[in-house]
């Protein structure tokens, strides 16, 4: 079982940033691989980012590549996620999630889920 906790959104303005944080309880979080999701009002969840369980392998999504950065400090049982030039269309509930086995750009197959925090961007 994983719990996980995410903090850190908040208001910022265009061009902005803003660290998210995923902290996770339990002692086999390096066993899972981690992704971060968004879902903006009357949207989908969407992928944002996914970090292999080493930390060595990461993936995003085009909308993200290049100014957010996923890593993850598997001794703090953490996975953060750094988005730099933030822009309005960027804003949504960013979730973390964690799953076992490959990792996946898809909300399916994710085991844990956090509750989420807002990210607001403002024009």
């Amino acid at each position: 079982q994983v719990q996980l906790v995410e903090s850190g959104g908040g208001l910022v303005q265009d061009g902005g940033s803003l660290r998210l944080s995923c902290a996770a309880s339990g002692r086999t979080f390096n066993r899972y691989h981690m992704g971060w999701f968004r879902q903006a009002p009357g949207k989908e969840r969407e992928f944002v980012a996914a970090i292999s369980w080493g930390g060595s392998s990461t993936t995003y999504a085009d909308s993200v590549k290049g100014r957010f950065t996923c890593s993850r400090d598997n001794a703090k049982n953490t996975v953060y996620l750094q988005m730099n030039s933030l822009k309005p269309e960027d804003t949504a509930v960013y979730y973390c999630a964690a799953k076992s086995l490959a990792v996946a750009v898809t909300p399916q197959g994710y085991n844990y889920w956090g509750q989420g925090t807002q990210v607001t961007v403002s024009s």
